[in-house]
């Protein structure tokens, strides 16, 4: 009996959706540098047949087209009407992941694989996660970073108690960008602690640096201190022309573990050193997600990172915005009232 084969298609056929270099160009950055592409991870499993892609741009539909021979729509509404897909990648801008990712869920997709942020706005986030929750299809949003060995491997440590009882920790990355950058970081420290954000205090960057997807979007850094459960503390160093590396600091009481790229560093202080390379293998985290969804699918493997976990990280962003407008005021989480309807303008 042949194995059975899941139908997907992409709705965004750009840098990560569709692993458009000519796309990447315009932003100045290299495929060849993302952790993983929609088009690579799908097209990339043995279980999984590409048979559709959407753009409003007719270059990237052709280019698609060429490169994969699967059907190109200039519609994602029309793709989802004719085509039946298990799996769907939204790859578009943020606005719009909402409005897309209910209607896959309407229209029957089993799995919706959905860039991050998960949304610009906290009630468009609880719509999506409740939509695929009631239609009993399975939302994942692409925060690499959950499906990387090697951050894995450091939360199991920490949940061990390998760093000892947590003392601090810090956040800092070079190119602002709190919705689209600080997403990744926010998640992955909430990942690596257990822990959610409770509190903000934050000044954003507004120096005016140019948003890399245009005009219509704008998404700062800043800075700021983020109380967790526990009232674990962390200090957010991510000014818009920083020149500081991306990288995680958490600190406990037996030493402390540095990531922010593919790798970890283990200080411990009795003065043991560890260090965990990228993995010696061509998957990527993507690639990892992906076979992960096919687990769900065939045999219905508990998926590792629920949805709704990504309703606090968005949280986190909106509240940094919320405070900056109270000169850094402490501002609780979960958010109320006006705060909530606050849109992060991130492409």
């Amino acid at each position: 009996m042949a194995e059975p084969r899941y139908r997907a298609g992409i709705i965004g056929l750009g840098f990560i959706g569709g692993a458009d270099q000519v796309s990447g160009d315009a932003l100045g950055q290299k495929v060849e540098n993302l952790d993983g592409t929609h088009l690579a991870a799908l097209s990339g499993h043995p279980r999984i047949q590409l048979v559709a892609g959407s753009s409003r741009d007719e270059g990237r539909r052709e280019r698609f087209a060429r490169r994969t021979g699967a059907a190109a729509y200039a519609r994602w509404e029309e793709m989802l009407a004719k085509e039946r897909l298990d799996i769907v990648s939204v790859a578009t801008y943020a606005p719009f992941h909402a409005e897309m990712t209910c209607a896959c869920a309407a229209r029957g997709a089993r799995v919706v694989y959905c860039e991050k942020p998960i949304a610009t706005r906290l009630p468009d986030a609880e719509r999506m996660v409740k939509a695929c929750d009631e239609a009993g299809a399975l939302l994942v949003i692409n925060h690499q970073r959950r499906f990387h060995p090697c951050y894995r491997k450091l939360q199991a440590l920490i949940a061990s108690g390998g760093l000892g009882e947590l003392t601090s920790a810090s956040l800092q990355w070079g190119n602002g960008r709190l919705g689209n950058v600080g997403t990744h970081m926010i998640d992955a420290l909430c990942m690596l602690t257990g822990r959610e954000v409770r509190a903000v205090s934050a000044t954003l960057d507004l120096s005016g640096k140019p948003d890399c997807r245009g005009p219509q979007f704008s998404d700062p850094g800043g800075w700021g201190v983020f109380r967790l459960d526990d009232g674990l503390m962390v200090t957010m160093d991510a000014g818009d022309y920083g020149a500081v590396p991306a990288r995680i600091t958490i600190n406990g009481k037996l030493g402390r573990a540095n990531t922010g790229g593919h790798d970890v560093t283990l200080e411990h202080w009795d003065g043991r050193r560890e260090h965990w390379p990228r993995p010696d293998t061509n998957a990527s985290s993507m690639d990892r997600a992906v076979a992960e969804i096919v687990a769900w699918l065939d045999e219905g493997t508990p998926f590792p990172y629920p949805a709704r976990q990504n309703v606090p990280t968005l949280e986190a962003v909106v509240a940094c915005h919320a405070s900056h407008a109270r000169n850094a005021a402490w501002t609780g989480l979960p958010l109320c009232r006006a705060d909530r309807d606050i849109e992060i303008r991130s492409g």
